[in-house]
């Protein structure tokens, strides 16, 4: 049942019940004024009857049945004159703008006995209040009862919505019970499947954070392990190598002739230089410089080229404008990485034959694809993970996007779009 269906019941139940308790009151008050009616009518058929009988009563017995009965709308006395009507009005007679009549009473001799009959407002006033009073008790009844079941309503109602919010709160707290309980009503359950859904999304992100976490830190000690091998291997040798000429020359400058000191310079000035290329190459390797639109072109044939020449069984085919936009250091180096752990990527898993990139401008946009016609990603475990995690992390921090479509038959392929433009934004508002 839903929220809907079960609110409709619970107050259709109400007022059937308090409809039922507002007809039970008026047919209480109808048979209370169809009684009073009978027995006014029985006391005036009595009256006229006793006044007419000159045998049957005196003058006394019939004052005294006219001061007890309760007549209605009537006022009955003996004589000619009456009392007039509106020496005793009724408090809500002016209220009401009812004026006395204007009709004189009417005399009638009935045997030994004149009666004068005049109207009596005052009774019908009474009548007429006492149905007012008690129609307003009622509908005071009805509301009363109406809001207690709206304000019991309600709360049963979003009770649901309380068990929702500590839910919510253990999911907050990344509780591992943050599970919604089962809920009745079909609006919660759709509330609380969504919330679910969301948690589990949530714990698939905290995940992949994790995950993400752990490559970088991977990834920060291989590339020192690499560093530290680089500079044993290659700078620790060359440097080796200018430190013995070095002391060559210190124990045996005065004793060598000039052909032999200029050879010795010679050496060192190759070492040297050696050194100096190997350091630029680690530097590069570690953060490319000058990434500005012809820096970005340059750099990006140089990092092709420097896996042609490391994967030679893969032939990569780079295409881009022949003009690149004016791009801020951050968006270039966002677009320098994802390019260079794509052919990471495909050089080291895809076993591919051919790896195209390409890079197409449109509408303030660069989009960028790596397509290989390799085996794709494995079937088991998330699409995104390790670099391709650190390649989504990356574009979404720039305002972009990556898309990740596999096949085992069409290898995989990388789609990223990136917003570009900042820095003619920046430089405008500056």
């Amino acid at each position: 049942m839903d929220l809907r269906k079960r609110l409709v019941t619970w107050l259709g139940g109400l007022l059937a019940g308090l409809m039922l308790l507002a007809v039970t009151i008026n047919l209480h008050s109808l048979r209370g004024d169809i009684q009073a009616e009978v027995a006014a009518s029985e006391q005036l058929v009595t009256v006229l009857l006793k006044a007419g009988d000159a045998r049957a009563s005196s003058k006394a017995e019939l004052e005294a049945l006219l001061t007890n009965a309760r007549l209605r709308h009537l006022s009955i006395h003996l004589g000619e004159t009456p009392p007039k009507a509106d020496e005793n009005p009724h408090w809500l007679a002016p209220l009401l703008g009812i004026a006395t009549s204007a009709t004189p009473a009417q005399s009638m001799r009935l045997g030994d006995h004149t009666l004068s009959i005049a109207p009596n407002p005052n009774s019908e006033i009474e009548e007429r209040l006492g149905d007012t009073v008690r129609i307003c008790i009622t509908l005071l009844l009805y509301s009363g009862a109406t809001l207690l079941v709206a304000w019991w309503s309600a709360d049963r109602a979003l009770t649901p919505v309380r068990e929702l919010e500590a839910g919510l709160q253990r999911l907050a707290d990344n509780a591992p019970d943050a599970a919604m309980p089962p809920f009745a009503l079909r609006e919660f359950r759709r509330v609380a499947s969504a919330i679910d859904a969301l948690a589990g999304k949530l714990e698939e992100s905290r995940a992949a954070q994790q995950q993400l976490a752990r490559q970088l830190i991977a990834v920060q000690e291989e590339e020192r392990h690499a560093l530290a091998r680089e500079l044993h291997d290659e700078m620790g040798q060359t440097l080796t190598a200018i430190g013995v000429t070095a002391a060559f020359l210190e124990r045996n400058a005065t004793r060598l002739a000039p052909p032999s000191i200029v050879e010795c310079a010679e050496d060192l000035r190759r070492d040297v230089r050696t050194s100096g290329e190997q350091l630029r190459a680690m530097l590069k390797r570690l953060r490319p410089h000058g990434l500005d639109a012809l820096g970005l072109a340059s750099a990006l044939r140089e990092l092709v080229a420097s896996w042609q020449q490391r994967g030679s069984d893969i032939a990569f085919d780079l295409e881009m404008p022949a003009e690149l936009p004016e791009l801020d250091e951050a968006t270039a180096l966002v677009v320098y990485r994802v390019v260079q752990e794509g052919l990471t990527n495909v050089v080291r898993h895809s076993e591919a034959r051919h790896c195209r990139i390409r890079i197409e401008l449109a509408r303030n946009t660069l989009y960028l694809s790596v397509e290989d016609d390799g085996k794709g990603l494995p079937e088991a475990g998330p699409a995104r993970r390790g670099g391709l995690l650190g390649m989504a992390e990356r574009l979404e921090m720039a305002g972009g996007s990556l898309k990740i479509e596999s096949n085992a038959t069409t290898g995989l392929q990388l789609r990223a779009r990136l917003p570009i433009g900042r820095k003619e934004q920046q430089e405008e508002q500056a």
